[in-house]
C-alpha cells in the first residue's frame, strides 16, 4: 500500500493550500465535464480526499462514491456540509475495490504520481476500468513533465516563488521520478514539507488504458477543453472501456 503523506496536521491546511482552486469559477469547467460524462450514472473519485471536487459535483445531481487513503482527509470532508452523505471507502486507489459498477472514475489534481512506481500506477488504471460499466470513462487529470526547464546537468525546477514560500520540484530521471519540495515561512517560523511522485508521460498513460481495457477518446490541456498541444504544460485525458 502507498505511503499516507495526508496525515492529520497536513490535512488541516489542505484546503487553505488550494483556495486557489476551489472557488466555483476555477471549478465550474471540471464540474460540468464530469457530470455531462457520468451521463446520470454513478461516480467513482478516485482519492477523494476533503471533498474539494466531490461536494459540488454531487450538488448538481451526480451519485459521487470515493477511495481515499488517508483519514484524516476523510475527517475533513466529514465537517463540511454534506460531506457525510458521500460514500467513501478507505484504501488506496490501485487494489480498493468498491461494490457495484460506475459511469464514470476520475482521478485529478495531479494525483496519479501519488503512485511512486510504475507497477501502482498500471494498477491504478486496471482498477479503474474494473469499476467501470462498460462505455463508461475513466478521466484523469496530470501536469506534463517539465523536463525541457532542465539546463544540462541541473535536476531542480521552481515552480513558485514568493514573499511567504517556495517550491521546487527535484528530478530523477534515471528512475521517472521528483520529490516536490514546498517551503513557507511566517516570521520566524519556516516549515518544510518533502512528497516524492512518479511523473508519467501521456503516450505511457495510453499503454496503462490499453492494457486495462480502455482507449483514449479525449486529451485537452485543461477542463475548459482547449487543445493539447507540445506547449501544454498539463492535460485531461478521458479513456473508454470497451
Amino acid at each position: 500500500m502507498p505511503d499516507d503523506y495526508f496525515g492529520p496536521e497536513v490535512a488541516a491546511e489542505y484546503d487553505a493550500s488550494v483556495a486557489a482552486m476551489s472557488d466555483r469559477a476555477t471549478l465550474e469547467p471540471a464540474l460540468g465535464v464530469l457530470a455531462e460524462l457520468a451521463g446520470g450514472g454513478r461516480a467513482l473519485e478516485f482519492a477523494i480526499g476533503t471533498g474539494r471536487i466531490a461536494l459540488p459535483l454531487a450538488a448538481r445531481g451526480v451519485e459521487v462514491h470515493g477511495i481515499e487513503l488517508s483519514a484524516a482527509m476523510v475527517d475533513q470532508l466529514r465537517r463540511k456540509p454534506r460531506g457525510r452523505d458521500l460514500p467513501v471507502t478507505i484504501g488506496d486507489m490501485a487494489t480498493t475495490r468498491v461494490a457495484g459498477t460506475f459511469r464514470l472514475v476520475y482521478l485529478v489534481f495531479n494525483t496519479i504520481g501519488n503512485l511512486t512506481s510504475q507497477d501502482e500506477q498500471v494498477a491504478c488504471f486496471a482498477n479503474a476500468s474494473a469499476h467501470l460499466e462498460a462505455g463508461g470513462c475513466f478521466v484523469v487529470e496530470v501536469g506534463v513533465p517539465e523536463l525541457r526547464r532542465l539546463p544540462p546537468g541541473e535536476r531542480h525546477v521552481v515552480f513558485h516563488a514568493d514573499d511567504h514560500g517556495l517550491g521546487v520540484d527535484e528530478y530523477d530521471c534515471a528512475e521517472q521520478s521528483l520529490v516536490s519540495h514546498h517551503v513557507r515561512w511566517q516570521g520566524s517560523h519556516v516549515q518544510h514539507r518533502s512528497l516524492p511522485f512518479r511523473y508519467v508521460w501521456p503516450a505511457e498513460l495510453d499503454l496503462m488504458a490499453r492494457l486495462a481495457g480502455m482507449t483514449l477518446v479525449s486529451r485537452w490541456s485543461d477542463w475548459h477543453r482547449r487543445p493539447f498541444t507540445h506547449e501544454s504544460t498539463s492535460h485531461v485525458s478521458v479513456w473508454r472501456r470497451g
